[in-house]
């Protein structure tokens, strides 16, 4: 994510962007400053912060007190392996005072942005069948037209194996949410400002006891059921909760799966560490499932993974209904006080929003 937005990552969960030269970086600090003012009682802008990242002021290095950084909330890092996209919005992305030179600039690198209302700035997607990402810059965006952008923004949603639809229809949900937002507000116009789109890329693993697979298939295990004295909890974060004599965390995973589920040793060098939680749970707790060892199934290709021991994953029916995805709005360095809508936001959150319901209805 930090090559694709051109941003640092703290390393406390923050990231850093740094400020543009004026008047554009003063402008997105200001922006900032204002819907996150602590005094601020406008529902209006109190709302918006729900679909911005969390803001956390500016940050300059000791060594160079003069660069000024925004400190902001990684909205990537939850997720084990974050999908991403970067999505310009609107039908203009030169702002009311931009030059001629600049207006000439700027539709010329997309001269469809007036009819399509927004622009793929790049995208970043991993493929569970190779373990990597594949992403696209700028210019891959910019050659999709009103035939192709479909297709294009398709991509996006495809892990290697399958179109992942739940996460298109939570999409359309979280960037109906914007739009609402954007119908009723009418003090400020926001010109060459992005979503990003992020969901997890990772496999769901469910465990299923072989002799359980019938029983399965008819309801859904609930969250945290016993196996072996482990229990496992799901809510985007991996728990490996263990009861053995000492409390010590013992895992033994295969090979393949640790692929697609750091656990331990892997996470703890890994940049989201933070999503790992072990805890030791009360061993007096009824053993409900009376073995350790079950067997989990890949979802996406139907084959059978090797078996884990003292390890039960179990994906809770709310995740797969409602796909974790975070649809947040981004760039403000052209933002400006309005008396009106801003019809060509609108107009570009409208016609993404079709795209991405044929993109599901297909």
């Amino acid at each position: 994510s930090a090559s694709l937005l051109g941003i640092l990552q703290h390393p406390d969960g923050t990231v850093l962007k740094q400020l543009q030269p004026p008047p554009r970086g003063p402008r997105e600090q200001e922006f900032y400053n204002k819907v996150y003012d602590s005094n601020c009682c406008d529902s209006i802008l109190l709302e918006l912060r729900e679909y911005l990242p969390r803001y956390f002021g500016v940050w300059s290095p000791p060594t160079a007190p003069n660069d000024t950084y925004l400190k902001l909330e990684d909205v990537t890092c939850k997720f084990n392996k974050p999908c991403i996209m970067d999505v310009k919005i609107g039908q203009k992305s030169y702002d009311p005072y931009a030059s001629a030179e600049k207006i000439q600039q700027q539709v010329s690198k997309y001269p469809l942005m007036e009819e399509i209302g927004f622009l793929v700035l790049g995208m970043r997607v991993y493929h569970v069948s190779s373990d990597s990402y594949e992403t696209q810059n700028q210019h891959y965006g910019r050659s999709l037209t009103k035939e192709t952008v479909k297709d294009g923004i398709s991509k996006f949603f495809h892990s290697g194996y399958c179109l992942r639809k739940d996460v298109v229809a939570a999409s359309i949900q979280k960037v109906e949410k914007i739009l609402e937002w954007f119908e009723g507000q009418t003090q400020l116009n926001f010109y060459a400002s992005s979503l990003l789109f992020v969901y997890e890329g990772s496999y769901e693993v469910t465990a299923v006891r072989l002799s359980d697979v019938t029983l399965a298939e008819k309801r859904r295990v609930p969250k945290g059921l016993l196996s072996g004295g482990d229990v496992v909890e799901y809510n985007n974060n991996i728990h490996v909760i263990n009861s053995m004599e000492n409390g010590k965390i013992e895992a033994s995973v295969s090979k393949g799966l640790s692929k697609f589920y750091a656990l331990h040793k892997k996470a703890c060098s890994k940049r989201h560490h933070s999503q790992l939680s072990l805890k030791v749970e009360n061993p007096e707790q009824d053993n409900v499932w009376k073995t350790s060892t079950c067997i989990t199934q890949e979802h996406l290709n139907g084959n059978v993974l090797p078996q884990l021991e003292k390890v039960f994953y179990h994906v809770p029916a709310e995740t797969k209904e409602s796909a974790n995805v975070e649809v947040r709005m981004i760039d403000f360095a052209h933002v400006f006080p309005s008396n009106t809508r801003d019809e060509g936001y609108i107009y570009g959150l409208k016609n993404l929003i079709t795209v991405l319901q044929n993109i599901l209805d297909n």
